[in-house]
Parts: C-alpha cells; sequence; structure tokens
C-alpha cells in the first residue's frame, strides 16, 4: 500500500475579540494542482453564545414528575462504554426512574424540562416526561415552583401540552425548522441531571432522520450533547428561535455519544395547536404498509434506481383500497411533493387532515399513474386509552386500565369487537380478576364497540353496585363482576 507523503489539508487559526475565526486553506489533489488553480480559502466564525443564552435561559423549566405506581427497572444489562456487550446501540428517551436495591420496582420519579410558549403559562415539553404522572411540579427560572396540569399529549410525536396557574412569564418563540441546512449552529439549553439552566451547541448534522417507532416525526439529528433531564427542552438556532424539542439519543451506555435528535418546530407547533383546541391530536391515514425500496427490490420492479416507498399491504375497506392503491404499487410522489424514500411519506399523511383529497404518484407495471385518495382518520389507539387511567375531573369511575381497539374480523369489519387490555392498575377491573390480554367483549350487558365507547359506558355506570363484565380468554369467554366504587 502506498502511502502518499503530500500533504492534503493546511489549516490556520485565528483568535479575534469575542469569537474564534477559522481560516482553512485546502491545498488540490495532485491531479488537480497541475491546472494552476487557486487553492479554496474557506473562513468561519465561531459565534459567540452567551447574549443568546441570555435572552432565552428563562423560558426554560425544569419539569419533575412523580408517581406511586411502581415502575420495574431492569439492571445489568449492559456496562457503560462495554463494546464487548451482545447489545446493539438504542434509541434512548429520558427521564430514567432511578432502581432500587437489586433492580426492585421503585415508585417512578423522573425530569425533564420544558419551555414557556405563552405568557399565561402554557409549556411545551415530552410526552414521555409526563407520561403515567400523578404530579406534576414546574421550576421557573427565578425559583418558583407550580403545579402543572396537562392539556394534552400526542405519544406518536412525543410532545404534551401543560399549564400552570401564573401570568406575565417570559417566552421562547416557535421558528421554522423547515429553513434548517446540515452544518448550521444550534444550541440547547435544559437541566441535564438536574443541573438548571445548563447550555450545550454543537451543529445540525441530518435532517428529516426517521427512528424506530418513531413513523410520523422527521427529526432533526444534532451532536448537541443532550442527557437525562433534557428531554422536553428547546433546540435554539442563531437567531434565538426554537426549531425543535430535544426528545432523544443514541447510546449503548445511556448518556451522550454524539448523536441526538429533535422534534421539528413545525411539526410541534401542528400539534401544539392542537392540543390547545382539542386535547388531542387527529391525523390523516391511508391504511397501508409500506417498505423501503432495496437496491434488489428496484431490479425486480424494472426501477433505474431505488426510490419511492414500496405498498407491502393494504387494509380491508381503508382509505387507500377504495382509492384502488394495491400491495406492489410504488409511491413516488404526494400532493405534489416528491417520495424518494419510504420514511418520507408517513410524516406528509399524517400531518394532512383527515377528509382531506390527495394526489398519491405511483409506479404500477413499470408506469406512473396518479391516484385521488380521501384520508381517513388514524386510529390514535394509545392517547384514547390513556384516558381511561387518568382520575376524571367530575368524579366518575374509571377502570384503571389501558387498552387498545381490536380489528374487526376481515369477513366481517362492521362487527364489534371489545378492546384488548394492556396494562392493569390497582382498580375495579383488577380487583374483578381482569388480566393483561383479556379482550373485554360487554360491560353492564352492552356490547364494547372500542376504546370511546368503553369510556362513554364507564362514565354512565351506577356507583356502589357490581355489574358483569364479559371477558374473552383463550380458555373461553367468562363474566367477571366488577365494583364500582360508592364514592
Amino acid at each position: 500500500m502506498h502511502i502518499s507523503s503530500k500533504p492534503r489539508i493546511l489549516a490556520a487559526a485565528l483568535v479575534l475579540a469575542g469569537s474564534t475565526a477559522i481560516v482553512t486553506t485546502l491545498a488540490l489533489p495532485p491531479a488537480l494542482a497541475t491546472q494552476n488553480a487557486a487553492p479554496l480559502r474557506v473562513d468561519m466564525t465561531v459565534p459567540d453564545f452567551s447574549a443568546l443564552v441570555e435572552q432565552n435561559a428563562a423560558a426554560v423549566v425544569n419539569v419533575t414528575v412523580t408517581s406511586k405506581k411502581p415502575v420495574a427497572v431492569a439492571r445489568g444489562l449492559a456496562e457503560p462504554d462495554d463494546d464487548s456487550s451482545p447489545l446493539p446501540p438504542f434509541f434512548r428517551q429520558f427521564p430514567m426512574p432511578p432502581a432500587g436495591p437489586g433492580g426492585q420496582s421503585v415508585p417512578a420519579q423522573g425530569m425533564g424540562s420544558g419551555f414557556i410558549i405563552d405568557a399565561s403559562g402554557y409549556i411545551v415539553t415530552n410526552h414521555h416526561v409526563i407520561e403515567g404522572a400523578e404530579q406534576i411540579r414546574v421550576r421557573l427560572s427565578d425559583r418558583r415552583e407550580f403545579a402543572a396540569t396537562v392539556v394534552g399529549s400526542d405519544p406518536q410525536s412525543d410532545i404534551a401540552l401543560l399549564k400552570i396557574d401564573a401570568h406575565d412569564l417570559p417566552t421562547a418563540t416557535l421558528g421554522d425548522a423547515r429553513n434548517l441546512k446540515v452544518g448550521q449552529w444550534v444550541f440547547a439549553i435544559g437541566a441535564p441531571f438536574g443541573l438548571e439552566r445548563t447550555a450545550t451547541k454543537g451543529i445540525v448534522s441530518a435532517l428529516g432522520r426517521a427512528l424506530p417507532n418513531d413513523t410520523y416525526v422527521p427529526f432533526i439529528q444534532t451532536d448537541v450533547p443532550i442527557n437525562p433531564g433534557n428531554s422536553g427542552g428547546p433546540l435554539f438556532d442563531l437567531s434565538g428561535q426554537v426549531v425543535g424539542i430535544n426528545s432523544q439519543i443514541f447510546s449503548r451506555s445511556g448518556g451522550y455519544m454524539g448523536l441526538s435528535f429533535a422534534i421539528p418546530a413545525d411539526v410541534a407547533m401542528d400539534v401544539i395547536t392542537q392540543l390547545k383546541a382539542d386535547g388531542h391530536v387527529t391525523r390523516g391515514w391511508l391504511g397501508i404498509s409500506l417498505q423501503e425500496v432495496t437496491a434488489d427490490l428496484a431490479r425486480s420492479f424494472n426501477l433505474e434506481q431505488p426510490r419511492g416507498a414500496l405498498v407491502a399491504d393494504v387494509s380491508t375497506n381503508g382509505p387507500a383500497a377504495k382509492a384502488g392503491l394495491q400491495a406492489g404499487d410504488i409511491i413516488v410522489g404526494y400532493a405534489g411533493r416528491i417520495i424518494g424514500d419510504s420514511t418520507e411519506l408517513p410524516p406528509l399523511v399524517g400531518s394532512s387532515r383527515p377528509g382531506a383529497r390527495k394526489d398519491l404518484t405511483i409506479i404500477r407495471d413499470g408506469r406512473e399513474r396518479t391516484l385521488e385518495v380521501t384520508l381517513g382518520t388514524l386510529p390514535d389507539r394509545k392517547a384514547s386509552a390513556l384516558a381511561l387511567n387518568e382520575p376524571p375531573a367530575d368524579g366518575a369511575p374509571r377502570l384503571n386500565v389501558t387498552v387498545t381497539d381490536v380489528p374487526a374480523s376481515p369477513d366481517h369489519p362492521e362487527s364489534s369487537s371489545g378492546v384488548r387490555v394492556e396494562q392493569l392498575g390497582p382498580g375495579p377491573a383488577a380487583k374483578a380478576g381482569v388480566k393483561p390480554g383479556d379482550i373485554l367483549v360487554s360491560l353492564n350487558r352492552q356490547p364494547i364497540r372500542d376504546v370511546a365507547h368503553l369510556q362513554q359506558l364507564v362514565r354512565e355506570l351506577p356507583r356502589g353496585t357490581r355489574v358483569p363484565l364479559l371477558v374473552k380468554r383463550a380458555q373461553g369467554s367468562l363474566y367477571l363482576a366488577v365494583e364500582i366504587p360508592a364514592a
């Protein structure tokens, strides 16, 4: 192997007042040097973040959550920075609950960050920061603390909107992440490990990054140091506007390893607007499963190069099926936007309103064609199910279960199928003998259609009585008697 001794890059640095100017001279490769071209000179100024941090730090808050519900914490799965560990790198959300002796269950406690978007007390943070919390406390930069209520929370975008009883608060300004470019400077303010008003900086590493299990968010990837306690805090650009909400990191150790991910501000703003108005988020829905178009698949579909999103499955009677979309179609355009990769389509569909008509450009049998589809509403099962666990303001009873809709049979799409129990907390359902995995078929002799219908039936239950609950299990169906507390 021949190693050239000729230098390829020459660099010099000059220190100036208030900033560092890096003057870099790039020597041309030998193949181009003979063309007598002048060396490429690049000037880059490293910004001073002090004024920007001073202007925006007051709008950043600490969010502390507590819950009486014990959370099992796994321990000893991998040692930090242990390259011999069989576990692959993973995406991690914060906060992390502390473990008790020997990895036993302990009361869940966590911390995160947030920022004020309205002087009357509206605060944005991550859904995973406040998920399952029974008490939420917000600490301002002037050290005042307030109890916070959840206006709305959206698991699919990992955004939550809180409200505190305060006024004349400092606010942060939401910007537009669509103007970001890879290589731009950005900085974060938050409370890593509880260290309040900590500022960290870096650059935008990539845009539109898709992460596992996060279909509807095209994340901003940065190298800004993010650690436990930063979640929900703002990511600023050099104009002092919030361009993202820090959400996840990529880590093998549980700490920062150079890759951080933020929810774009334009995605967040759409979610926040809906949460403030309705308390929940509705998204467009096609009813299809997608997969990446690999080089081998591209050749098998007679494409010159991999592009678009391959339709792997189409839901029966879903919006896409009604529009004529078929498995094997390759979607290369949505509402005039080019779809270059399968990860680009879900955020576009999700940000569209249900009922909207959109053009799909597809490739079928080697030819492009256009289909018009009327979007349906994405089932927000998790958000609806969590509402069953929240103490109702009107004092109505609750079962304290987390449930999801059970898809109807393909042969009988109109049939009601009940709801599946995903999680179970202390309460009437657990006392009656309900178990995770059970299908709740009817309550008080009323067939359960879906999650929303179960919520309605629970609200109408008579207090201080026992009512029959029909449950379907692998062994068969049985009735359980659910006792509704008198108060």
